[in-house]
């Protein structure tokens, strides 16, 4: 019987392509882009081979890499997505991140683009992000250490960063809250685009956050939103239905 550390990294690699096929599912990841987990002894993370189809990711397709990108194991004749440094430089200096989504959804990068517009919280679930919503100047992709700490120096304690006219990066505690994160982190920048049609955007207060906040059950919501999606992409055929309680 495997022991279970094995059990548990292979259950992270299964989460991982649920995840991606959902994101991929609601539109908000498509051909590029990438879910990681850090590894359960911290030696590491999970991340996807550069090449796998995010639509059709299998567990097999998921290498575990070290935090300086090099291959503790997964599938041979490919290799890790090049924006690695992008999850590795997170993971190296925020101990409360154990799950990282990066994905180019439309409506949150058109902030970077339009001169004069900002991303700000404006529903109630973006209170994930009250503490700033920053943009990274840097277009190009992020695929060296370097340019990967100039993203995390830009981050901050922030759980969202932009990256200006490229996409976003979100970390989370664990990828049931990374799964929610991505869907309100979307929901909110549409939100924000549809209410400046009708006027100015009003953003939520602090008190109106510490409300929501006092009430709001994360873990629980993190457990009804993946058993939704997942009954939603099961249903539509875009996962197999035994991915359904891997988290």
């Amino acid at each position: 019987m495997p022991d279970s550390l094995t059990v548990s990294i292979d259950q992270q690699r299964t989460a991982i392509a649920a995840c991606t096929r959902m994101f991929t599912d609601l539109k908000i990841m498509d051909h590029s882009g990438h879910v990681t987990i850090r590894l359960p002894d911290n030696s590491g993370f999970l991340i996807q081979s550069i090449n796998a189809s995010r639509s059709q990711l299998l567990p097999g397709d998921i290498f575990a890499v070290g935090f300086d990108g090099e291959i503790i194991d997964g599938p041979s004749g490919t290799r890790p997505a090049g924006e690695y440094p992008i999850h590795s430089e997170i993971y190296k200096v925020r101990p409360d991140v154990n799950a990282v989504l990066h994905a180019h959804p439309k409506v949150p990068i058109l902030f970077t683009i339009a001169e004069g517009a900002k991303l700000i919280p404006v529903t109630n679930h973006a209170y994930r992000w009250r503490n700033g919503i920053p943009v990274h100047g840097d277009t190009g992709h992020i695929d060296t250490a370097d340019l990967g700490r100039a993203m995390v120096e830009t981050m901050g304690e922030a759980n969202a960063v932009l990256l200006r006219a490229h996409g976003i990066v979100l970390a989370s505690e664990n990828i049931q809250s990374l799964l929610i994160d991505g869907i309100h982190f979307d929901r909110n920048a549409q939100a924000q685009f549809d209410a400046s049609r009708l006027g100015t955007p009003i953003p939520m207060s602090e008190s109106e956050f510490d409300i929501f906040e006092s009430r709001f059950d994360r873990a629980n919501h993190g457990i009804k939103l993946w058993h939704h999606y997942a009954s939603t992409a099961i249903e539509a055929g875009v996962m197999p239905e035994d991915w359904r309680d891997v988290v």
